[in-house]
């Protein structure tokens, strides 16, 4: 493995590709570049300096920042650049990172949980019924009691 400086004369591993003799770089070595004077992104598995171009970018230094030191493909794919910008890229290209070496992607999943809360369980409102119901009938039941007494006690 060949030692080689990068911009801003910090140091990193990279070795030639055995068939187009383009650099290769280690993930970790990308994750060293990301400040205003050493920047670097990982686009689709290539890696470009945009050291120079971070005062001409459109969408300002920050973006570019945000999105150095990692992978970068999906910032870059939303924002949907015009063929003539991805042109522009390749004078900024220095080499390709070992797929080996890109920490894999972990995808968050929600728990669902279990306990279902009363408006979403529709067992609830019928448990609700089930009680209201011979509440009302005892209750009718009462009144209707409490009526007749009182109808035999009116002269």
């Amino acid at each position: 493995m060949a030692m080689d400086s990068g911009a801003g004369g910090q140091s990193h591993k990279a070795h030639r590709s055995r068939h187009s003799g383009e650099k290769v770089f280690v993930y970790e070595d990308l994750r060293k570049h990301k400040d205003r004077n050493d920047c670097w992104l990982l686009i689709a598995g290539k890696v470009y300096n945009v050291t120079q171009f971070l005062e001409d970018h459109s969408g300002g230094v920050e973006v570019l920042l945000a999105a150095s030191g990692k992978d970068a493909t999906d910032n870059f794919e939303d924002v949907g650049l015009s063929d003539d910008a991805r042109e522009q890229m390749q004078k900024y290209y220095i080499g390709e990172v070992d797929a080996t070496t890109i920490p894999t992607r972990r995808t968050y999943k929600a728990q669902t949980s279990t306990v279902a809360t009363h408006q979403e369980d529709p067992g609830f409102l019928f448990k609700i019924i089930q009680f209201l119901v011979p509440l009302l009938i005892l209750g009718f039941t009462f009144g209707l009691q409490f009526l007749g007494k009182k109808e035999k006690t009116e002269p």
